[in-house]
């Protein structure tokens, strides 16, 4: 079976906490160690109806997810919205970063009138950076000492991904 990308439901919380409570996966989001499972279940529950939450699945078990996110409330960024996006470090390097990013950029385009999709990511990780390269993503600029982690300050590329319209 391949990967199938769907909605998160809110049944999928603890598969959602165990993806990122693993080393990997935590290192390279904004995430603390030790997540509680009613943390996730509230998280789920609580999502603003203008998010969209996807998770992917391989082989029936959820192995990564990904958050399409409005940046703004504001009617001048309604065009924009961020991305946020985990693997669970046993489902590494098998497409499911892919699959995601996929979805997400086909939502964003051809359903939600998105035309910034915009990110952070640290600047040491290179697999993230390649894939998001790929779909079209270009770093804009750095952001210095932009989170704690493993007890030091890190940097973060500000990345973007702009499909130009007709109109333009």
């Amino acid at each position: 079976m391949g990967i199938v990308v769907r909605a998160a439901e809110p049944d999928d919380y603890a598969a959602l906490r165990e993806t990122m409570s693993q080393p990997e996966a935590r290192r390279g989001t904004l995430q603390l160690p030790l997540p509680s499972l009613e943390s996730w279940k509230r998280r789920i529950a609580d999502m603003p109806a203008s998010d969209h939450f996807l998770v992917a699945e391989l082989d029936g078990q959820v192995v990564g997810n990904l958050g399409l996110h409005g940046v703004s409330r504001s009617p001048r960024r309604r065009h924009a919205a961020g991305i946020g996006m985990a693997v669970h470090d046993a489902h590494c390097r098998k497409g499911v970063g892919s699959a995601l990013l996929s979805a997400a950029v086909d939502l964003a385009d051809n359903w939600l009138q998105c035309t910034r999709l915009e990110l952070t990511v640290f600047t040491d990780n290179a697999t993230a950076i390649a894939l998001y390269e790929r779909f079209g993503f270009e770093i804009e600029g750095t952001h210095r000492h932009f989170a704690f982690r493993d007890g030091a300050f890190v940097d973060a590329y500000a990345m973007a991904r702009v499909k130009v319209t007709a109109l333009e």
